[in-house]
């Protein structure tokens, strides 16, 4: 009955199932799981004449009249006057003037929103449903299930569909998680659930059904990334390097600086998986200056000192070219000469650093996507190390580790994510976190400015350039556009070299550029060249100029949170004071969420405010294409679901590493019926 295709459901059809189709539903099992994106809770409405001025309130009434208004200033505002059995409001939706399309005299609509004073009673919705022509749905004060919906297919055609069917459905879902887990969750039932989430009797008993299912998605995550991580150690056994400390100790005596206790407890982690006989597969992630490439430099000096090569790739030639001569500088007292490939080398010096690598002998060789490319061999790689690996395909990445027999693979990060999210997000790998600033490293102070405020700021800029220090000045867009008012790159930079700073040395970096141009203007301004920097966010992640301590962003509200924060991470990295400036009238809701960037330098605070906000996709990206998609849990929101899942994972696998026992055959089933793809992708099943 649930592998029903949906077209044969009642009440579906041809028509229908197409739309379903849209939305992901194939079957009457998806159909069951295809759970409402929000409630609205009926049971609380009020009567229109009870309202008053200054109250959040639930009205349900029929649209009497509407239309359109415009303002002086160009705003136009949808109206519309709504009556129930005890008097009419009117509801009002400024700047939204195409719900005239949507809304028609004779809806019912249920409304949820603040009443003001504006010309008397009026009620400002922040949450509306449209629900047609009745209310039927609601005259019983029910709990109202607003479902994802599709072009021919509205939210009230699957509310009734699901509802026809759902006696019959429910009964056909056997429980498959273990009777032990389940009573230690305390979460429903599944057939429990499935009622709760479609035909709930209250808000809360909704969330209640909600929990199980996103907890049943966060442990069949969990269950194959860690059953892939442990098939990966297992099929593909490792070097089990030596810990002999010769090397390694003669760096740490080396080091100007003391490592921080994340640092020595990454390295620890790192060494520990380098000297068993397994893989290491390993993920380094931390804040913008932790440290994480001293930590990579720490296990590269372990491979050398056992008589294998070690391979660091970077994602542009000037960030590789600064970790060669940062690797250079740290080694020359250990007699270590490291090895730079990029594409920009001249044929001789291509021929030589290959030379060196077909040689059997300990090498370090540092570059860019030239270091998976077929010209490029090595002889004994014990050791790649992936750089900012979002920046990286999965095929490149798996290239570099496929250049030698078993090679451990470290890979890093500099977007900084809480641990139990890492797990979720990244659980076929390990993961070491570096969570602490290394000493001496000054705070750099964060502040928000208006336009009113702007010739004060570009004094301070020329304050601190008259200083002998550079700056940032960051704008969200390349050129100027009649469709979004936003100070754009190009303009700026002509009104600045031209004006307050034509005495200075200004240049401009941005996406349009050749790779060979960008790179020659970062140089410039890394050698001190070039005074103002006027770029957009290509410099998000750059190299360290330790001489520039401004950054000034325009239309802050335009940018996620921790690429604000990667962009502040561009100065204060020398030693003296450093600034960051928010530069535009913001206000609201933008205001408040720039507050968090304001208050801390925590990238991990920050990153975690930034996916409450935002949501994940705008962080990760195609990052997460390696994930079996989330249609009901959310990693952020439910992080608390998601440890105690992981905990369950793994317990379950330690004891029945291929869930073959009595009591976890119908979890096995069910991972297979539902996660049949990634099964194959991870090779687990």
């Amino acid at each position: 009955m649930l592998d029903t295709p949906i077209t044969f459901l009642k009440g579906v059809g041809e028509r229908r199932a197409e739309a379903f189709r849209r939305l992901g539903v194939l079957s009457a099992r998806d159909l069951l799981f295809h759970i409402p994106h929000r409630y609205e809770d009926a049971s609380t409405v009020r009567r229109i004449s009870t309202l008053r001025i200054g109250e959040d309130a639930t009205v349900i009434g029929t649209v009497v009249s509407k239309g359109v208004l415009p303002t002086r200033k160009g705003l136009r505002i949808f109206q519309a006057v709504v009556q129930d059995a005890s008097g009419l409001i009117e509801a009002s939706w400024p700047g939204q003037p195409f719900l005239d399309r949507a809304i028609t005299k004779g809806d019912v609509l249920l409304l949820n929103g603040s009443v003001r004073f504006y010309h008397g009673r009026q009620l400002m919705p922040r949450e509306w449903v449209n629900l047609g022509a009745d209310d039927a749905g609601t005259a019983e004060g029910r709990v109202l299930a607003v479902y994802p919906a599709t072009e021919g297919l509205s939210f009230k055609q699957i509310r009734a569909i699901i509802d026809k069917h759902l006696d019959a459905l429910v009964p056909a879902f056997d429980e498959y998680l273990p009777a032990d887990l389940l009573r230690e969750t305390s979460l429903p039932g599944i057939q429990d659930a499935l009622r709760r989430v479609h035909r709930p009797a209250s808000v809360a008993e909704a969330v209640r059904g909600r929990d199980r299912l996103a907890y049943d998605e966060l442990l069949c995550v969990h269950l194959l990334q860690r059953r892939a991580n442990a098939l990966a150690r297992q099929v593909r056994a490792g070097i089990a390097f030596a810990n002999k400390r010769k090397l390694t100790s003669q760096l740490k005596a080396a080091l100007p600086w003391e490592l921080t206790g994340a640092q020595v407890r990454a390295t620890r982690e790192i060494v520990a998986d380098m000297t068993s006989p397994l893989r290491m597969h390993r993920l380094l992630q931390g804040d913008v200056g932790s440290g994480k490439t001293i930590v990579a430099l720490f296990a590269c000096c372990l491979v050398l000192e056992n008589g294998y090569q070690a391979a660091v790739m970077a994602p542009t030639e000037l960030l590789a070219e600064q970790h060669f001569r940062t690797f250079s500088r740290l080694l020359a007292p250990l007699g270590v000469e490291p090895v730079l490939v990029v594409g920009a080398m001249s044929a001789k010096a291509r021929k030589a650093a290959a030379a060196r690598l077909a040689e059997a002998g300990p090498v370090l060789v540092v570059g860019t996507h030239a270091l998976v490319q077929e010209g490029t061999q090595f002889a004994r790689l014990g050791l790649a190390v992936i750089d900012e690996q979002h920046r990286f395909g999965v095929e490149q990445r798996a290239m570099l580790g496929e250049k030698g027999a078993s090679p451990d693979v470290l890979l890093m990060s500099a977007t900084p994510i809480p641990r139990s999210l890492a797990l979720t997000l990244y659980g076929d790998l390990d993961v070491s976190v570096l969570d602490e600033r290394p000493p001496g490293r000054r705070p750099v102070t964060t502040a928000l400015r208006g336009e009113s405020g702007r010739e004060r700021v570009l004094e301070f800029i020329e304050t601190q350039l008259a200083a002998g220090r550079q700056a940032y000045l960051v704008y969200p867009i390349i050129e100027e556009s009649d469709k979004i008012a936003l100070k754009a790159a190009t303009t700026a930079f002509e009104a600045l070299a031209a004006g307050p700073f034509q005495h200075r040395r200004v240049a401009l970096l941005h996406g349009r550029l050749s790779s060979e141009e960008k790179d020659g203007i970062m140089r410039a301004f890394r050698d001190g060249a070039i005074d103002l920097l006027v770029s957009t966010t290509v410099i998000e992640v750059g190299i360290d100029v330790p001489n520039a301590t401004v950054m000034v962003i325009e239309h802050p509200e335009r940018f996620g949170l921790s690429q604000l924060h990667q962009l502040r991470g561009r100065v204060g990295r020398g030693g003296e004071e450093s600034f960051c400036i928010l530069l535009g009238d913001v206000g609201g809701e933008s205001r408040e969420r720039l507050r968090h960037l304001i208050e801390t330098e925590d990238g991990f605070a920050i990153a975690r405010a930034d996916l409450r906000l935002r949501g994940m996709g705008d962080l990760f990206g195609k990052q997460q294409s390696g994930v079996p998609a989330f249609r009901i849990a959310d990693p952020v929101r439910d992080e608390e679901l998601s440890e105690m899942a992981r905990r369950a994972a793994e317990r379950l696998l330690a004891a029945d590493p291929m869930l073959e026992s009595s009591p976890n055959r119908a979890l096995q089933r069910m991972l297979k019926a539902r996660y049949g793809r990634a099964l194959e992708l991870f090779r687990v099943g």
